[in-house]
């Protein structure tokens, strides 16, 4: 469950990171949306380091649960729903990350 969290909680530093860059680029809101992007991206490198195993293994699994937020991160700021094939996908990209994360310890 640790693990699940972190990810999640990484997710969206990690989403929250690029959308206020993206607001400013895209959008013409206030550039002091810098601030707070870089600091929610140096928030998202350090979750991805509490976890225990290899980084490699952490980054590989971490994107599993990185697509699920941001289909969650479409449907609440965007206002898109996410489709079947979406949900379908998130489904597969979850259960991949669980085989990585939670394979037997030798």
């Amino acid at each position: 469950m640790r693990t699940l969290l972190l990810f999640i909680a990484a997710a969206l530093a990690e989403i929250a990171g690029c959308y206020l860059p993206y607001l400013w680029l895209k959008q013409g809101r206030s550039a002091w949306l810098l601030i707070p992007g870089t600091l929610s991206l140096a928030l998202f490198a350090w979750l991805l380091t509490l976890h225990e195993t290899a980084a490699g293994r952490v980054y590989a699994a971490y994107g599993g649960v990185y697509i699920c937020v941001a289909l969650g991160w479409l449907w609440a700021a965007d206002q898109v729903r996410p489709t079947t094939w979406d949900l379908v996908g998130g489904g597969v990209a979850l259960l991949g990350m669980g085989i990585i994360m939670f394979q037997p310890v030798r």
